[in-house]
């Protein structure tokens, strides 16, 4: 793996944390720094490194990530320089369970006003996905393997096998799969989740619109 970056990567509330506490156990390096304390909303850790959110003015930490994992959200992708090999881990999730999530985790910031309506988000987050998985398609340089939190809580060892696979191996699939706490999916929906068609055609509001979601959950 050292020719590479690993990262995770996916929306609020999709599972970044969980496949990142899986990474973990499976023996391979995470860079974090801790500085946002497990909450009542992932109590086992959020796995975050702080500089991530300044990769755009500040990528210089990127190279001594090779080999390693890393968490970023969807929206810091397009930031990545593209003098490196990335393979990205994109977790996503039922989306009527996600924005429930993210609500709850609103409200829990103190930013309940915020959450704005469900209907909306949804559209948003949706236009978001489809437009980076159109572009993330287009680099070269970056594979991408799409992994569903529902997938993994319904079949924890099958799909720490595909990751693994994906990584190129020599990581302890037994171990990613035994951090799973069903106790935590706290937010269901009925029904699997739905695949995102990669597109570009994305409203300016509507981009400007998720990035202030993830200001205000503190993912950017």
């Amino acid at each position: 793996m050292d020719g590479f970056v690993t990262i995770v990567s996916g929306l609020p509330r999709s599972g970044t944390s969980m496949m990142m506490k899986m990474l973990d156990a499976g023996g391979l390096s995470v860079v974090v720094d801790n500085l946002r304390a497990p909450d009542e909303d992932n109590p086992g850790g959020y796995y975050e490194f702080e500089k991530v959110k300044d990769i755009r003015a500040d990528n210089s930490w990127l190279g001594e990530a090779r080999g390693k994992v890393c968490k970023m959200v969807s929206q810091l992708l397009y930031d990545l320089p593209p003098g490196l090999d990335y393979k990205v881990v994109f977790m996503e999730r039922n989306l009527s369970e996600m924005a429930a999530s993210q609500r709850k985790m609103l409200v829990r910031l103190g930013r309940g006003a915020e959450a704005g309506s469900d209907e909306d988000m949804l559209r948003q987050y949706e236009a978001h996905l489809g437009k980076i998985k159109g572009w993330l398609a287009g680099q070269p340089n970056i594979a991408v393997l799409y992994v569903s939190y529902n997938a993994v809580m319904a079949d924890p060892r099958g799909e720490a096998v595909r990751v693994a696979g994906f990584l190129g191996g020599g990581l302890d699939v037994d171990k990613m799969a035994g951090v799973l706490d069903s106790s935590l999916y706290r937010n269901r929906a009925e029904g699997p989740q739905t695949a995102t068609a990669p597109s570009v055609e994305v409203a300016e509001e509507d981009e400007e619109a998720v990035k202030e979601r993830l200001k205000s959950l503190g993912y950017l």
